[in-house]
């Protein structure tokens, strides 16, 4: 079904008002971005990492063109190696993606620190309306409805051990409904040999928001804070031979040698991954218990369907 961009902003409004908080995690990019647009009464957050992403640039723009109220931390490699235990301690988990958990990390206890109870984020808007490059391999109006009701998001367990309250508009029941009606070809779009993911949500905007933020081509927060050059440190503090070593001591199917640092960062703050249970199966690449239906495992990270591409 084909929606008008205006009956899609008047939706996603009416859940901003509803799920409306002190703060707001602005990365820069189009769906914490459109949240802003929406509520620029809320305070913004920006995480930067030793000055090598793009978000805060953008996020300034975001804020300068909104009037909004904005802060920003700057997070150092020591502060980044010191928070994967917090981290890992509190999502139980050695998935290769903590760079971007850090980052939400860092952003909530920014809030925090500024007196925010409750922060919006953009949880949600990516797997809605297919914002990740592999999408465009997909049939969105299959695989979106598989994934949308099963969703869910580091910032959620990060805010509780916080004591914040995480708002997401995006994740409204009957705001996912409404982006499930959405074509899949609303959502990624090619035009003159562009593609352009989440097209419809940035249609909504492109009169509201600057026009390089609505085109603001996709930025894992690892990358727009500037977080990934952690994955290069950290693979750097381990040899060949260790990685070997214990590749085959563990019995785990580990990505690369940052994902062993991170298990076993696990290994000392967690302990043992949790087995099946019930009706459980087992992960294929570290042995952990995955209720069945779900492909992602919550504990290394590690993709079990026809769906990892």
């Amino acid at each position: 079904m084909n929606k008008p961009t205006s009956e899609l902003r008047e939706m996603l409004s009416r859940k901003v008002v509803a799920n409306f908080s002190d703060g707001l995690l602005l990365s820069g990019g189009i769906d914490s971005a459109c949240l802003a647009s929406l509520a620029p009464s809320m305070i913004a957050f920006t995480v930067d990492f030793e000055h090598k992403g793009e978000d805060l640039k953008f996020a300034k723009i975001v804020t300068k063109a909104l009037g909004m109220k904005h802060f920003s931390t700057t997070v150092t490699v020591k502060d980044a190696i010191g928070a994967i235990p917090v981290v890992i301690r509190i999502l139980k988990t050695f998935d290769p993606a903590i760079p971007n958990d850090i980052v939400v990390y860092f952003g909530l206890k920014l809030a925090k620190d500024n007196g925010c109870k409750s922060v919006m984020t953009g949880d949600g808007g990516d797997e809605l309306f297919g914002g990740y490059s592999y999408m465009a391999k997909l049939n969105l109006n299959e695989y979106i409805p598989q994934i949308a009701h099963n969703l869910s998001f580091s910032s959620n367990l990060l805010g509780a051990a916080m004591g914040l309250e995480i708002r997401q508009p995006f994740l409204d029941r009957e705001f996912i409904e409404y982006a499930l009606a959405i074509d899949g070809s609303e959502k990624i779009k090619l035009i003159n040999s562009i593609r352009y993911n989440k097209w419809i949500l940035r249609k909504c905007f492109e009169n509201i928001l600057p026009n390089e933020i609505v085109w603001r081509q996709k930025s894992p927060l690892e990358q727009g804070s500037g977080m990934t050059i952690l994955r290069n440190i950290l693979e750097s503090k381990i040899s060949d031979g260790y990685f070997n070593m214990k590749q085959e001591e563990y019995k785990i199917k580990f990505r690369n040698k940052e994902h062993l640092y991170y298990y076993e960062v696990y290994r000392k703050i967690v302990g043992e991954i949790p087995q099946p249970i019930g009706d459980e199966v087992r992960c294929l690449y570290c042995g952990a218990g995955i209720p069945r239906g779900k492909n992602h495992c919550r504990v290394c990270g590690g993709i079990q369907s026809e769906w990892s591409v």
